[in-house]
């Protein structure tokens, strides 16, 4: 469970974007997703691998 201390006069806004950021960089809706059915091992290596490529692509271009 994720849990924000929102510190003296601060404002709410600025604290639900910390949670915000805290809730993404844990990946717990990844998690979520991806646990939803079951991929085989050769599909996830392989979705790396076209991720990866295509990463590089874009940085190869500039």
């Amino acid at each position: 469970m994720l849990k924000i201390i929102v510190k003296e006069g601060e404002n709410i806004d600025r604290a639900l974007k910390r949670y915000k950021r805290k809730y993404r960089d844990v990946k717990i809706l990844q998690q979520l997703r991806n646990r939803k059915q079951y991929d085989k091992p050769s599909v996830i290596r392989r979705a790396e691998v076209k991720k990866a490529a295509y990463k590089e692509q874009l940085f190869k271009e500039d």
